[in-house]
């Protein structure tokens, strides 16, 4: 739900989607020399729930890093910190914090043997930037003014303000002029055959079955021990489970349920991810219940966030509020809902809105229902709702729980709930905009439930604008109050994502984790740097 794009990893409507997807094809017709089952020796086939719409990073693909089809000018490192990738060094910044100087690094080539240089940089942000592309998170460089190549081998990025998390925004995946420039770039080839510098080649997409990489040989950063990957896109978690323990996969994302069952399997590892991906429920505004404030915040204390920990994540993850974890240096501490069924009915009685013989509520002739859509075949986000459901009813709020693709809800969601997710981990605002800016409504998954508050716009935008810290943290908390004022979203559980993988890759590392995961992110984050076991 956030234009950290729901569309990104929810249902492979990753269009803003991270990449874990590796890398280009200088022969995108070329058969798969990956097997369907299992890999061995030199091979890795890993089962993700979720595949992106596009490869192209022009339409979002890959956005915050570890696009293993392609390099950004910085990367993230395990622990979440900068490191020059395509860039020699981190970025020279101004003292005025308006202008970014990159040197890049020489004698990189794409995957078809075409040297990469600053035009190739220069290309990939103005195409982004420009109106006529579709990328859906293209607000996410607002703050660049212009971007220009000084020689081949410096770029300089000159910002409108100064945008204090702009180099973060800088792990982008890099495309190649010369290929992608010659195309249209929304329908052209390299939307599906993509050409990058990354440690990885694609060798071939069957879409709604798998992706299918090859190791770039050539790669500037050492050609990948683990010559043949393959993500295998099983979108049903029990089957994603059946087929790791059968033996087709090396490893595969699962709910904390299914994981729980290989705990004490020999020759499998469980990782668990801390993230900021949240599930939360969208209370449309356009909807005459979900819409209403008082119903919003009866909702907000009637759901009990942590019997969900508890029983639906067996204790993987924590309580939500809003879209900061509770560990964050950016959580606004006091905006905790305690659940609290009576301040809930309280709320409700004092709003006019009364039980009805059936023990519903209603007001003014409606009755206090709406449906509340959740995407096929996801375990977690179908426990949520029930379980959500559940506690609206206790309130005497009638919920109707529906299950479907996202062609089907995607439509609905002016007027219906939707049990969503989101989140990122680098910056504040890579999150609340998207999630919450009242222009945003309507666009694509970027503000869900078309929510609109003028103080939190102000507050969103001040917070982006902002060079200072202090004022930053206070432009946030504005934000989070306010959603305990008026909450457009009922946010439920930060989940923690559970990986299952063969042991003989060794022992892994995971990142802090977005929403977007299993694609990007997991224990093959970097599996370029994997040393499989003989």
């Amino acid at each position: 739900m956030t234009a950290r794009s729901i569309r990104g990893a929810v249902a492979a409507t990753l269009a803003t989607v991270l990449s874990l997807t590796a890398a280009a094809c200088s022969q995108p017709g070329g058969s798969d020399s990956s097997n369907s089952g299992s890999g061995a020796g030199d091979s890795a086939v890993v089962g993700i729930a979720y595949e992106p719409e596009s490869l192209s990073p022009l339409l979002g693909y890959g956005k915050d890093g570890n696009s293993k089809i392609f390099d950004g000018l910085l990367a993230l490192d395990g622990n979440m910190k900068l490191r020059p990738a395509l860039a020699t060094a981190l970025p020279e910044v101004s003292d005025d914090g308006l202008t970014y100087t990159y040197k890049l690094r020489r004698g990189v080539k794409f995957s078809d043997g075409k040297p990469f240089g600053a035009k190739d940089v220069v290309f990939t942000y103005r195409t982004i930037l420009d109106e006529k592309t579709n990328n859906a998170s293209r607000t996410e460089l607002d703050a660049v003014n212009s971007v220009e190549a000084t020689g081949d081998d410096t770029v300089v990025f000159t910002l409108k303000y100064p945008y204090a998390p702009f180099a973060q925004r800088t792990v982008l995946p890099i495309v190649p002029e010369h290929v992608a420039g010659r195309q249209d770039v929304n329908t052209g080839a390299f939307t599906t055959h993509p050409i990058g510098t990354g440690p990885y080649v694609l060798t071939k997409w069957s879409k709604g079955e798998k992706l299918s990489f090859k190791a770039n040989p050539d790669y500037w950063g050492g050609a990948p021990k683990v010559k043949k990957f393959t993500m295998a896109i099983i979108k049903d978690d029990d089957v994603r489970a059946t087929r790791l323990r059968s033996g087709e996969l090396d490893g595969a994302i699962l709910p904390p349920n299914l994981a729980k069952g290989f705990a004490r399997d020999n020759g499998m590892r469980t990782y668990a991810a801390t993230t900021y991906d949240y599930r939360t429920v969208t209370l449309p505004t356009h909807n005459k219940v979900a819409g209403d404030t008082a119903i919003r915040r009866a909702l907000d204390v009637a759901v009990d966030r942590q019997a969900m920990v508890d029983s639906i994540l067996n204790g993987e993850g924590r309580a939500a509020y809003g879209p900061v974890p509770t560990d964050s240096e950016w959580f606004a501490k006091g905006t905790e809902r305690i659940h609290d069924l009576d301040a809930a009915k309280k709320i409700l009685d004092d709003a006019g809105w009364k039980p009805g013989k059936d023990g519903i509520r209603a007001k003014d002739g409606v009755r206090a229902a709406f449906p509340l859509w959740y995407l096929t075949g996801d375990k977690l986000r179908q426990d949520h709702a029930l379980a959500y459901a559940s506690d609206a009813k206790k309130a005497g709020i009638d919920i109707t729980t529906e299950a479907g693709t996202w062609e089907v809800i995607e439509p609905r969601m002016k007027q219906d709930a939707v049990l969503a997710g989101g989140g990122s981990p680098a910056d504040p605002d890579f999150d609340q905009y998207t999630l919450l800016k009242s222009s945003l409504a309507g666009d694509g998954f970027n503000n869900m439930a078309w929510y609109d508050n003028k103080a939190v716009d102000q507050a969103l935008e001040a917070g982006r604008r902002s060079g200072d810290e202090a004022e930053r943290k206070a432009a946030y908390d504005t934000v989070q109050r306010e959603l305990v004022k008026n909450p457009g979203y009922t946010f439920l559980t930060h989940i923690d994502h559970l990986y299952v993988v063969k042991d003989r890759f060794g022992a892994l590392t995971t990142q802090v984790e977005p929403h977007d995961h299993g694609l990007a992110s997991g224990p093959w984050w970097n599996v370029e740097d994997w040393t499989p076991k003989k």
